[in-house]
């Protein structure tokens, strides 16, 4: 199997498993990991980073099990996605590390945050500010983009991030979803 056709093969997977499931905006969620995959290409990094960007959400939100994944990307996409997947309970501080640990699951990473910054603007202002401060805490170091979408996301509050209120919260997949299958 050459490289279009497991790409092809993975996004069908994809696909498949997040049916159902819509951005905070309406679109299908599928979008979203086809960004952060084409991000990664766009960045010339390989197979395995564009299979795990197709796939970073999978253990966490759908039905799709560690051998599936394991069938299709092989064990490196495995392990990278097993790092991006948040098991609760959880300590922030030790899943960023686990991340950072691994090339694959750290760029990853960066592009969902990017992404997802970029489409933040279809949440409500309490979940932006969250989603702000969460990414200072967390995430300015791992791509010269996300720093520069945080500022763009600030300029669309109702209020200067310095009258807000500025106590970190994460923000928990449970939030994310305004109902079933739909996130930001």
């Amino acid at each position: 199997m050459n490289e279009n056709e497991l790409y092809e093969r993975a996004l069908k997977f994809a696909t498949e498993k997040h049916s159902g499931q819509f951005r905070k905006g309406g679109l299908p969620y599928i979008t979203h990991p086809v960004a952060v995959a084409e991000m990664l290409k766009e960045q010339g990094y390989g197979m395995d980073f564009l299979i795990a960007g197709l796939f970073h959400d999978l253990l966490e939100d759908t039905d799709a099990t560690e051998e599936e994944i394991e069938a299709i990307g092989g064990p490196a996409v495995l392990e990278a996605v097993k790092r991006l997947t948040k098991i609760k309970p959880y300590v922030m501080a030790e899943y960023i590390e686990h991340i950072r640990e691994n090339p694959i699951s750290k760029a990853v990473k960066a592009c969902d945050r990017l992404h997802n910054l970029r489409c933040a603007v279809d949440a409500d202002q309490d979940f932006r500010r969250r989603y702000i401060l969460e990414s200072i805490d967390w995430y300015m170091d791992f791509s010269p983009e996300i720093p520069k979408a945080v500022r763009a996301l600030i300029e669309t509050l109702d209020k200067p991030m310095h009258e807000l209120e500025l106590e970190y919260r994460p923000v928990s997949h449970a939030e994310i979803m305004e109902t079933p299958g739909e996130k930001p």
